[in-house]
């Protein structure tokens, strides 16, 4: 293994609240190898997001250390985070919502452009803008086109150029495709994995839905709560998954097969835990058939149980 493209050290944001701090994103390490995709699943709330926009410093860390290529970024001044925003990039969830409406479509993917002064002519400009149009299947033709006349996959598109635009090495996808029609999806998911292979890109790819992840990542990572619960490559943790949150978050995706209808799901019961201000311990333990006293006495950090597969329980934690 070469040196990460992106890690995390004990990585945390907290958010003030009116009954005390709510740990959005708690204690977490991570590692990303150049070239590589994680992708990042879990729960609505469980922190997903938070981490993706902290560790490219749309949202101020609480604690911890984010380095890029080995580089501390928390610790860059204004102009130097300035010039490392063209090294890091993101796709939003909302292909609507992300893009402005008074834009036409060369306008948008013109603006990283500008901002950084990237080309002194407007010829150079457009040329590198239908570059970009070419290279995620926008047609030239809808340049002038403004966001509410296209459909959704075209309008991710535009996303996914404009986050193209300063030659990125690391993108965090922020459910990139979630608000699409599945046939759209696959498309914007293979053009994700067609522009990894040429350019070389890394992503953090966040998600709910576990096939897709299992489609694009190369090592996955659970949260729960703020915290990484496992983290393994992506076909060990399908095959092999060990943490109890895991194995139901497995257990509850559909397959399209009579031979497993009578399949036994793992049901999760139980209450989940405040993330505001928790008290020392698994935080799943209120809702894990397995619980017991070890759990709650003190926070579990990630354990070596095999080769690159790492899990926060009690049951591994001598193993």
């Amino acid at each position: 293994m070469g040196t990460p493209l992106i890690q995390t050290k004990d990585l945390k944001k907290y958010f003030k609240t009116g009954t005390g701090m709510l740990h959005a994103v708690d204690n977490v390490n991570l590692s990303i190898e150049k070239g590589q995709t994680l992708g990042v699943v879990g729960e609505s709330g469980c922190g997903k997001s938070t981490l993706g926009r902290t560790i490219l410093r749309l949202l101020p860390a609480t604690g911890g250390s984010v380095f890029f290529d080995g580089k501390d970024i928390q610790k860059l001044g204004t102009s130097e985070m300035k010039r490392m925003r063209s090294e890091m990039q993101i796709i939003f969830q909302d292909p609507y919502a992300s893009l402005n409406p008074r834009l036409s479509v060369s306008q948008i993917i013109e603006e990283p452009l500008k901002v950084n002064h990237i080309y002194k002519n407007k010829e150079e400009k457009d040329r590198k803008i239908l570059e970009l149009m070419d290279t995620v299947g926008l047609a030239r033709r809808l340049a002038n086109s403004y966001p509410h006349e296209l459909d959704g996959g075209r309008r991710q598109r535009i996303g996914v150029a404009r986050a193209l635009a300063l030659n990125p090495s690391f993108i965090v996808c922020d459910e990139p495709v979630s608000a699409l029609d599945v046939s759209i999806q696959a498309q914007v998911l293979n053009l994700m994995m067609d522009l990894q292979d040429s350019m070389g890109l890394t992503y953090m790819f966040i998600t709910h839905d576990l096939s897709v992840v299992r489609h694009i990542s190369t090592h996955i990572a659970v949260m729960y709560l703020g915290q990484v619960v496992e983290y393994a490559p992506s076909h060990q943790l399908f095959d092999d998954p060990k943490h109890p949150y895991t194995k139901a978050l497995l257990s509850a995706i559909p397959i399209p097969d009579l031979a497993y209808r009578n399949k036994k799901r793992e049901l999760i019961k139980g209450e989940i835990t405040s993330p505001i201000d928790p008290k020392p311990g698994c935080r799943f333990a209120a809702r894990c058939p397995h619980a017991g006293e070890k759990c709650t006495q003190k926070d579990l950090r990630l354990t070596d149980i095999g080769p690159e597969h790492q899990v926060a329980c009690v049951m591994y934690e001598n193993e």
